[in-house]
């Protein structure tokens, strides 16, 4: 697959639009591998099992994306559903990884 693709307002048919989503989702992806890098490095530096969990942290990050969401004039509350996904699976990740760390 090719990552040539058209943005959104230069799409003049489906084709252009799911070429467009398909190189998107692969950015999408390439991001959330990176994130998740970020779980990894976390879960080696953090001495401490118990400080995995952070709903202090976790509570900032959505409303974070919560807000950048309502800036772009996109759906909110669902944002922040996918959200609280995404960092209620990084902190099992997290926690998955530091146990390998240490096993």
């Amino acid at each position: 697959m090719s990552d040539d693709f058209k943005l959104p307002d230069n799409c003049t048919d489906m084709r252009d639009v799911r070429i467009g989503v398909d190189a998107t989702d692969r950015q999408i992806m390439e991001l959330l591998d990176r994130r998740f890098g970020y779980m990894r490095a976390a879960a080696r530096i953090k001495k401490d099992r118990n400080t995995v969990r952070d709903e202090a942290r976790k509570a900032e990050v959505i409303e974070n994306a919560r807000a950048d969401a309502a800036r772009r004039q996109l759906p909110e509350k669902k944002i922040e559903k996918i959200w609280n996904l995404l960092v209620e699976t990084s902190i099992g990740y997290e926690l998955t990884e530091w146990d390998k760390i240490r096993a």
